[in-house]
């Protein structure tokens, strides 16, 4: 299996959205989602369900219009994993600075741009891909792409877990250690991760 990874991109809108709606989520995973919600603020997420109830939208169109307007705007960013053309994984990853300071969430992706680091905030990898290295490659492409452009370091939020979860959207532990991250700090439920790259 050959494993191809691009930067999600506004040409890549519809390679996006075929994977959410078709492969993603299809072993009834209790997500649904489009990956927007991350990137949304209190505010945002005020507007955008104001938006839905004004309009009559389920949660499903009114997630994708989200994620519609965040890939355009580049707000929305990460990277698809392909095999023979067709989109089986993805990982949103972006510049901490782009994230929220009022998140909708209660994960502190956000820092200052002075501190020049890139996170990872989850994955989706198509059922039957899973367990074959798509989650390594497309976390390697971060490091990679990362270091080349100048980040000091790559961070992650993963939940501590004693087993193996099947729908582990923000990646497990043991992922992160394979890549060389290490745990500089415990919270209740997650562990924080850092990968230096200077």
């Amino acid at each position: 299996m050959i494993i191809s990874i691009k930067s999600l991109t506004p040409n890549l809108a519809e390679d996006y959205f075929d994977f959410f709606e078709n492969r993603a989520f299809t072993d009834n995973s209790p997500y649904r989602c489009y990956c927007q919600a991350y990137q949304m603020s209190k505010e945002q997420a005020k507007a955008a369900s104001d938006y839905e109830i004004i309009n009559g939208l389920d949660g499903g169109k009114s997630s994708r219009r989200c994620a519609e307007q965040q890939i355009e705007s580049g707000a929305l960013q990460g990277y698809l994993a392909f095999v023979d053309g067709l989109a089986i994984g993805w990982c949103n990853a972006n510049n901490r600075a782009n994230f929220p300071a009022d998140p909708n969430y209660d994960v502190p992706f956000y820092a200052p741009a002075e501190n020049r680091e890139k996170v990872v905030v989850c994955f989706e990898i198509a059922p039957e891909y899973r367990r074959k290295g798509v989650a390594t490659a497309l976390l390697q492409k971060v490091i990679t792409d990362a270091k080349a452009e100048g980040y000091t370091a790559v961070m992650a939020f993963p939940i501590k877990r004693t087993e193996r979860y099947e729908w582990d959207n923000e990646g497990p532990v043991r992922l992160y250690e394979k890549c060389g991250f290490i745990k500089i700090e415990e919270q209740d439920t997650r562990l924080v991760m850092r990968k230096e790259l200077l």
